[in-house]
Parts: C-alpha cells; structure tokens; sequence
C-alpha cells in the first residue's frame, strides 16, 4: 500500500490530462516529498521488439546540464593515452593494475573506458561489469582512442540509454534541485537522442506513452504529440 506522502502527491497529479515537458517537470519539483534530493527520471515506452536486433534502441547522449554530481571516471589505457586521460581529469588511470584491482573487487567508480588495445585484458571482466552496465563498448563511445574527449563528455553528464526487454527506456535527466529550465532542457535533449534512435525496421507508433517521475515520487504523463 502507497505511503501518506505518496498518495498526497499522486492527488496533485492530473490522472486525465497529459503534460507539457516544462509542466510535468515543474510539477514533478512541488510533488517530491524525499528529504533527500531526488533523482528526476524519464520513462519512455517504445514500439519496437527488443528481441530483435534491428530493433534495438540504445546510444548516448550529453546532457547540457549535466546530473547534478560529477561521475567518478576510470580509463583503462596503454602509453601515452595514460597522460592524455589524466590530464582530461579521469579519477583513476592504468592498465593491467587497474583490471587487477576490479577481479578483486573494487568497483568505485560510475563509468570505465578503455583504449582498443586494452580490450583484450578489459573482456575478461564482461561477468564482473556487464550485469553493473560498465563494461566498456564501442557503441557508446567507452571503447576510443579519444579517451581524453570520452572523459571530458562523461564527466560533463553524457548518459547512456537502452531499451530494456519489456521496450522502456528509463533514463535519470537531473535532480530535484534543479531548476524548471535546466530540468526541461535536459528532458528535451534526451528525447531528441531516443527519437534520433529510432530503428528503421519499428513500425507503428514508436512513443507509446512517456512519464516523468522523481525516485520516490508518481509518473506524471507527458504529451507524446510534443516530440
């Protein structure tokens, strides 16, 4: 059963309407009722079958303003992209040393990328940092020879999305102490790279219905006819 704080904020949401992208962020600000600054989510179903391959939607984006906390960044690389990704602001830098250290269980940081020609030693790690959504891929930008731009763009607030099996897209655009205009831009931006996805084998209606919510918060219904 939904908690007091809860059903007081879902009774501000209007069941029957859906909303615009700056209504439905400005609302999800007054709902949140955590004592902790919440995390604000967009959740996107889509018409397409993620079974399929030539279905599937999955890419990065950089949102223009950020999340709200700088990710701790490791780069796993060889020579003289050691220097280049240190000097880009990564957290932590090496190479064989640094796979060691995560077989063995340290797993401090939000987001690792690789050089091609640390691949080798990096899939060793798939079991350890698959399931966790880490593992290095070239399809969104962590396997590059450009390690110093891939750690400047994810310290930035570059974001990954991907269709789950059930065909949503859950993906955090802000927090709660962001202001209505930061929030809305950062929910624009997201969208326009999800719509930019779109695989030409999906037909029919490719949005079937989206929602913006906060952690603890209720789903607020955006107007898909906006994007």
């Amino acid at each position: 059963m939904a908690g007091k704080k809860y059903r007081e904020a879902a009774g501000q949401i209007d069941r029957d309407r859906v909303y615009s992208i700056d209504d439905a962020v400005e609302l999800a600000k007054k709902v949140a009722f955590a004592k902790f600054d919440e995390t604000v989510e967009l959740g996107m179903t889509l018409g397409v079958d993620p079974r399929k391959a030539d279905q599937l939607v999955r890419g990065t984006v950089v949102l223009p303003h950020g999340l709200g906390k700088s990710k701790r960044v490791v780069v796993i690389a060889s020579a003289e992209k050691v220097q280049e990704a240190q000097e880009a602001g990564a957290d932590e830098v090496g190479g064989d040393d640094i796979v060691a250290k995560i077989k063995g269980g340290w797993l401090d940081f939000d987001a690792l990328i690789a050089t091609p020609d640390m691949m080798r030693s990096v899939g060793q790690l798939g079991k350890i940092l698959g399931p966790r959504g880490l593992m290095p891929n070239p399809k969104t930008g962590t396997v590059t020879v450009e390690v110093g731009r891939a750690v400047r763009e994810t310290k930035a607030g570059k974001i990954e999305f991907r269709v789950d099996k059930t065909g949503v897209i859950h993906a955090p655009v802000g927090k709660v102490s962001f202001d209505k205009e930061r929030l809305a831009e950062n929910t624009k931006t997201l969208i326009d790279a999800v719509m930019r996805a779109k695989p030409s084998a999906a037909k029919g209606k490719y949005v079937k219905n989206a929602t913006i919510s906060s952690t603890m918060g209720p789903g607020i219904r955006l107007n898909t006819a906006e994007f």
